[in-house]
């Protein structure tokens, strides 16, 4: 968006844009969201910031109207493939944190001094402001959203200390972290059990149907899912970790509600990160929804699900493995098979509420995982070879890779193709724009969805429609978006009669 653009969107309050840029304006040397209820300033008094940190560092404060710092995050960390969007990925995911700058820089490949150019050039802040934004944030939102203490917050939003804490909320909020609590909007009652509870920001619309993707792949003992919620027990940097998200759409703005049963608040910042890429809740809807709709091949299915989300990973190295197992059979035959290889993970030291083990990790998989498997040996073998790979170090996949890192990292490994990859690079990186050709679901889709007469192909090449040379079977029309296509196809082919999917015994399984 150019200078005009973002004025416009500003001048409209448009909710949209929230998180996507900064307003900041020199009269008043604050910076806002765009849908600030404000008087719009004057053009001429208006910097526009790629991200928050980049206003901190040009010396302005948050508006404390707005609260700039409680929006969803930007998109465009995933829809950028560059450096700048790869490390925003980790910074999120509290690598600065946990490995420092030297460590961020190590994961993409650059020495420190070169990250930090290119992040200024690219984002007008270094990683060390980027991160002290990312932890304002997650200090903001524990403040408001539960009774901790403050020390607690300060650890748990990353601060080395206590007053590095108070100094940087008084910077950024021009609050001190008392005042900004009681900004609160609700009362903070003392919490009767150890668990955290926040409401996660998200873009509307919001189409529940992630969670029954993710229920239906739910391994028991790990996971458990419904249409309106989903719990999971992960292991994290510091420890394991026990959480939950509800979805009511019949209350007041439709709350998507985090319960975290149990993390060491050292890990929170991660868990809060990986919780929105699970649920892409930092996606733009409108600007997906829109590209989809101009294609008659997928119209009425975004009508009639607008805000469609792509789930993410909650871990790199479990989602590679469980791509592998689900590859070419079905979504019900990959969840017995990793049912069965969940007996290799370990008890979880926060178990409750049914969720009492751990995904295993790549060294119990290398372990053990050929007894406990199912199936061609060569398959096995080349899951357990994988997993041997990811437990030395000699096989990195993360949230830093971009989609050639991918696929040069994958493609060599046995037993790894083309549909692997791109279903890892959707969830693991959040890759808007892949398209799974190949994938039997996904032509079972594009026939589920065939529009009389309109100018339609699937995916194979083969006409499903009149005139149907005019659009291309790769669904190129709505680049960049292309992955939310496939869910709306995959969505498709599951309520299509079995006579539409009478190849679904061959599809590959979402898991």
């Amino acid at each position: 968006m150019d200078f005009w653009q973002r004025y416009r969107a500003i001048d409209a309050r448009d909710t949209r844009f929230d998180g996507q840029f900064y307003t900041a304006v020199r009269t008043t040397g604050i910076y806002c969201r765009p849908s600030c209820p404000a008087r719009t300033p004057k053009a001429e008094n208006v910097t526009f910031y790629e991200t928050s940190a980049a206003a901190h560092d040009a010396g302005y404060r948050a508006c404390k109207r707005c609260l700039p710092e409680a929006v969803p995050g930007t998109p465009a960390w995933n829809i950028r493939s560059d450096i700048a969007g790869r490390a925003m990925r980790l910074i999120n995911d509290g690598v600065i944190n946990r490995d420092g700058v030297e460590g961020l820089a190590a994961r993409l490949g650059y020495s420190s001094r070169q990250l930090n150019r290119i992040l200024s050039h690219e984002l007008g802040a270094g990683p060390l402001s980027l991160a002290r934004a990312s932890r304002a944030q997650t200090a903001r939102t524990l403040l408001v959203s539960t009774p901790m203490k403050l020390a607690d917050v300060a650890f748990a939003a990353g601060f080395s200390s206590v007053r590095q804490f108070n100094e940087t909320v008084g910077e950024v909020f021009d609050m001190t972290p008392t005042a900004l609590r009681g900004t609160a909007r609700h009362h903070l009652s003392p919490a009767a059990s150890t668990a955290l509870t926040l409401n996660l920001p998200y873009r509307e619309p919001f189409d529940p149907g992630i969670f029954s993707f993710l229920a239906v792949r739910a391994i028991p003992g790990i996971e458990a899912g419904t249409p309106v919620s989903y719990a999971r027990s992960l292991s994290l940097p510091h420890g394991d970790a026990r959480f939950r998200v509800d979805y009511d759409a019949g209350a007041p703005g439709r709350p998507l509600v985090l319960t975290i049963g149990a993390v060491d608040l050292r890990d929170l910042p991660a868990l809060l990160s990986r919780v929105r890429r699970l649920f892409d809740l930092d996606a733009d809807p409108v600007a997906i929804d829109s590209a989809l709709a101009a294609d008659p091949r997928l119209a009425a299915e975004v009508a009639s699900a607008p805000g469609i989300r792509m789930p993410g990973a909650l871990d790199p190295q479990e989602l590679l493995i469980r791509a592998m197992i689900g590859q070419q059979i079905t979504v019900a035959a990959a969840r017995t098979a990793l049912t069965q290889l969940s007996a290799a993970g370990s008890p979880s030291m926060v178990a409750a509420e049914g969720l009492d083990r751990l995904f295993p990790t790549p060294a119990q998989i290398a372990a053990t995982g050929g007894e406990l498997l199912r199936g061609p040996r060569r398959r096995i073998e080349s899951l357990v070879a994988t997993a041997q790979a990811l437990a030395t170090g000699d096989l990195e996949l993360g949230y830093g890779d971009d989609l050639p890192g991918l696929r040069a990292k994958l493609l060599p490994v046995a037993g790894v193709g083309p549909w692997t990859v791109g279903y890892v690079a959707m969830r693991v990186i959040g890759a808007p724009d892949v398209f799974l050709a190949n994938d039997a679901a996904v032509r079972n889709g594009v026939r589920a969805l065939s529009v009389p007469g309109a100018a339609t192909q699937d995916a194979g090449g083969q006409g499903a429609g009149a005139n149907s040379a005019a659009a291309t079977s790769d669904f190129s029309e709505v680049s960049p978006w292309r992955s939310y296509a496939t869910m709306h196809l995959w969505r498709a082919a599951a309520a299509a009669p079995k006579t539409t999917a009478k190849t679904a015994h061959t599809t590959k399984a979402m898991t």
